[in-house]
This record gives structure tokens, C-alpha cells and sequence, in this order.
């Protein structure tokens, strides 16, 4: 008898680590559900501490590149997702904007390879750059290709990085969609160990590694570890 094709999901995360803070839990449970998961990391995060640190040597962007590319690798490992499900496309940080069409020809073919019946993809809102940049080039690939995959939409909306109305504004849009009906939550409690574990991989993020540092990029990864993971939902 002829072996039942998985279903398939994509997350596509603009920075190494943001599929994992946004929706690793997620990512555990869908597996965990018989789904193939593939993890499509679109930068390479390089200037995370040039931007937000003021750092730009010990470590080097491009010596920060690989430490973030090898930190993803481990965590979604410890999520369930096999190496040759993480793609890579490495785009240099902070430049999606001015490459959204030869990102958006790579990410096409890359769902013409997989036909997922669910992607997830950063919040159109959200106050980073790639992430909108993101938001916008996922939602036109879909839309051209005319597949009927539920579209989830995660926000990665770090307490203290954007003043007050960058820590409400995610429950300011979730209340307003609620009215929508396009809001919705995935119970990931069974799977909030795993995530905790795959989030302690990203040692450049949440500690001090560089004698420069005088305090970690993520202050408060308790933030990213809830019981319910939420999305902004299109169909």
C-alpha cells in the first residue's frame, strides 16, 4: 500500500532565532500532530549586535553570522525539525527591502517544492523592517501561486525595545481582530519544556558573550514562553 503523503508546514523567519521565539512551540506540536515542518530562515542576522549594541567586532557581523546560523540549527533539532528541512537562503540582515523580488522568487519556488497547507510568517505590523519586508513577500508568493494554505501571521514584539506602545500593541491588535474572528491561539503547553530548551541554544541572544556586552539582546525570554502562541490568521 502506497504510503500517505504528509501534510506540510513552512515558517519562514526573517532573522535566525525568530521562528523559534515566535512559534517554536508550534513548530514541536505539528510535528509532534505527523506534519513535515520546514524552517526557512530568510537573513542572517549579522548586524543584530552592530544595531542593537553599538558592537561590531568580538564578535564580527560575519563572525555573529555563523554563530546565529549554528544556534538555529540546534535549536530546531531540539524541536523535531531534521537539518535538511532548515533552509538557509542568507540574505544579508537588514536588507530585505531592497531584495523583496529575488527573495520572493526563491520563496515561490520553495513553496512549489513543498505545497504547504499552512505557512506562518512575522506579523505585518511588527516595528522590524525584515519582518514587514517578510510579511509582505510570503503573503504575495501565496497569493501568486494561488495555493489555499492558512496563513499564520506571529509577532515578535520584544518588551523594552519599542517604548510602551511597542509592548501593547500586540494586545491592542488582538483585541480589534478578535472582532474580525481572524485571531487565534495553538495550545503549545505539552511542548513549553522543548521550546525552553531550544531557546537556551540562542546563547548570542539571551547572554552576555562578548567582552563588549553589557547586557544580553533578549532581557526577558520569559516573554516568548506561554502557554498559547498567538496569530494573526488569513485564509
Amino acid at each position: 500500500m502506497k504510503e500517505a503523503l504528509k501534510k506540510r508546514i513552512i515558517v519562514f523567519a526573517p532573522h535566525p532565532d525568530d521562528e523559534t521565539l515566535g512559534c517554536g512551540g508550534t513548530i514541536a506540536r505539528r510535528i509532534n500532530e505527523g506534519y513535515e515542518v520546514i524552517v526557512v530562515v530568510i537573513t542572517d542576522g549579522r548586524y543584530s549586535f552592530s544595531v542593537v549594541l553599538g558592537i561590531d567586532s568580538d564578535p564580527t557581523p560575519e563572525e555573529l553570522k555563523e554563530i546565529r546560523k549554528n544556534e538555529t540549527i540546534r535549536a530546531t533539532k531540539i524541536l523535531g525539525v531534521p537539518k535538511d528541512n532548515l533552509l538557509f537562503l542568507d540574505f544579508e540582515d537588514n536588507t530585505l527591502a531592497t531584495h523583496e523580488k529575488e527573495v520572493e522568487e526563491k520563496i515561490i519556488n520553495i513553496m512549489k517544492q513543498y505545497t504547504p497547507e499552512e505557512v506562518y510568517f512575522t506579523y505585518e505590523k511588527d516595528y522590524n523592517y525584515d519582518h514587514q519586508a517578510t510579511s509582505r513577500i510570503v503573503r504575495r508568493s501565496v497569493q501568486r501561486l494561488g495555493l489555499p494554505s492558512i496563513q499564520y501571521q506571529y509577532s515578535i514584539a520584544r518588551p523594552g525595545t519599542c517604548g510602551v506602545y511597542g509592548r501593547i500593541r500586540p494586545l491592542i491588535d488582538a483585541v480589534m481582530n478578535i472582532f474580525k474572528k481572524n485571531y487565534v491561539k495553538i495550545d503549545v503547553t505539552e511542548f513549553l519544556s522543548l521550546k525552553q530548551k531550544a531557546l537556551s541554544e540562542f546563547k548570542s541572544e539571551i547572554s552576555i558573550i562578548s567582552n563588549k556586552q553589557k547586557k544580553p539582546i533578549t532581557q526577558d525570554k520569559d516573554h516568548f514562553l506561554k502557554n498559547n502562541e498567538t496569530f494573526f490568521l488569513d485564509r
